[in-house]
């Protein structure tokens, strides 16, 4: 059996410019992990792909206003 592809990580969007706040995100098969940027050996958080989409749709939501 082969090994799934390494996660092509990239920043949010919605980091900010200072390099402090810095999220990287990557989809995977039934969702998203997500990590710090500068920690990037450290914990990544996984999430099913239906919170995610709700998760996307209020960032969305919330820079409309």
């Amino acid at each position: 059996m082969t090994a799934p592809p390494a996660p092509q990580w990239f920043k949010s969007s919605y980091s900010g410019g200072s390099g402090t706040e810095c999220v990287e995100c990557a989809s995977v098969d039934g969702g998203a992990l997500i990590r710090d940027s500068k920690n990037t050996e450290g914990p990544e958080i996984r999430i099913k792909v239906a919170p995610w989409r709700l998760f996307l749709g209020a960032l969305t939501q919330r820079s409309a206003k």
